[in-house]
């Protein structure tokens, strides 16, 4: 007797099972993909970074020295204070850009206008913003220009001359040009709450500030996860082109960020097994982190839940 026919659990867990297996197999190819892209350079950078490669011929196997020597030099904690200086532009950025979709949300006068002004910075390309800021910040760009104008020429400053303005200015510009980027994100997530929740807490009294933070924040808490994951991926691997136009890593090694100084140990000081061991530390930095951050905001869910 087939025993599936009078027990529905039964039968309802094959079927769950069933979809699971097609859910498989429908993203088997893509995941088989991201190995061969992904998978395969990481295991040979794990590999090299037990060398001494030259990018050529030596290839002597050396064990730990590559990551005892970057993570006992005092350059290295300076990349570190560097990445995480420039992580502070990830809270900036999201309240900025989530302020900015509420109020586009609430579609204000020319809405559909400012979200266009709003995205257009993300659609640069880094290295033309880099450019940009760099002119700007100049000893005898439009910055130090107005200032001399209105203040005096004693107060035009050397902007780019020092590591800690020049850091700021990096920051700066990474809010500027990924604010677009977490209004679309922020846009989104927004266009998923049901209306009659805000009207029903504008009947009741709720300010708009109210609003943003008791109803808006707690149902984007997903949103703003994802929204700081990519956000703190994009900080230590993707700011290469703003760090090499505005002050390639200077003055010394002030501005040099983890991935810029993977390109430096491998194309310029061709140190290609040190480059291979820094890139696996800045992997597990970005692990680290990231389960960090997806712990945090599923306390958040379950404490709002």
């Amino acid at each position: 007797m087939n025993s599936s026919r009078y027990n529905p659990g039964l039968k309802k867990s094959s079927l769950v099972q069933k979809e699971n297996y097609r859910g498989l197999l429908s993203v088997m190819p893509v995941v088989l993909m991201e190995l061969a892209a992904c998978g395969y350079p990481i295991a040979v950078a794990i590999g090299r970074s037990f060398t001494n490669w030259d990018g050529l011929y030596k290839n002597d196997f050396i064990g730990l020295t590559n990551y005892i020597k970057i993570l006992t030099g005092s350059e290295f904690r300076l990349l570190l204070r560097n990445s995480f200086v420039l992580l502070l532009s990830i809270p900036i950025q999201v309240f900025i850009g989530l302020v900015l979709a509420v109020i586009l949300y609430e579609k204000i006068k020319g809405w559909k206008l400012f979200r266009m002004v709003y995205y257009l910075p993300s659609i640069i390309s880094a290295v033309t913003v880099g450019y940009l800021f760099k002119i700007l910040f100049s000893y005898t760009g439009p910055v130090n220009r107005i200032l001399s104008l209105f203040l005096g020429s004693s107060f035009a400053f050397e902007w780019l001359g020092n590591g800690m303005t020049a850091l700021l200015i990096i920051l700066f510009c990474i809010v500027w040009s990924n604010i677009g980027w977490q209004v679309l994100i922020f846009f989104g997530g927004l266009s998923s709450i049901d209306t009659s929740v805000l009207e029903s807490a504008m009947i009741d009294g709720a300010g708009w500030w109210q609003r943003l933070f008791h109803i808006i924040l707690p149902i984007l808490v997903r949103t703003i996860e994802y929204s700081f994951i990519m956000s703190m991926i994009y900080i230590f691997s993707g700011i290469f082109p703003l760090i090499e136009t505005i002050t390639r890593g200077g003055p010394g090694y002030e501005t040099t960020t983890i991935d810029y100084m993977i390109y430096t140990k491998a194309f310029t000081n061709s140190r290609y097994g040190e480059a291979c061991a820094l890139a696996v530390i800045l992997l597990i930095i970005i692990l680290a982190i990231t389960k960090l951050q997806m712990s945090a905001a599923n306390k958040i869910a379950d404490w709002e839940g």
